[in-house]
């Protein structure tokens, strides 16, 4: 079994909005059978952070197209997107590029 991790989960430009205004998280994901990856953190964020308007965040089982997603300041696309297995005190930052106007 997998042991907890804590992990800072940050959003940005905008996005914090749908988490009530809080833009930075310190959270501890609890151990579970299968490593922590950000395909089963999205699903945690949806039932334990965010606030409202999940379409705006989530779609399907990724972030909305527009949301970029930095680990430890690298694009998750150089890192496996998904599947990137989670490390305890990783950073993880969901930025907004949508913007109204």
């Amino acid at each position: 079994m997998a042991a907890p991790l804590s992990v800072e989960v940050e959003f940005g430009g905008g996005a914090e909005l749908l988490f009530d205004g809080v833009k930075k998280h310190q959270v501890t994901l609890p151990g579970q059978e299968e490593p922590w990856d950000i395909r089963n953190l999205l699903v945690w964020i949806k039932k334990n952070l965010l606030k409202e308007r999940p379409e705006l965040f989530i779609q399907g089982d990724s972030v909305r197209p527009g949301i970029l997603v930095l680990v430890n300041d690298a694009d998750w696309e150089l890192l496996g997107e998904l599947d990137y297995q989670l490390q305890d005190r990783d950073s993880i930052l969901f930025i907004s590029t949508l913007h109204g106007g």
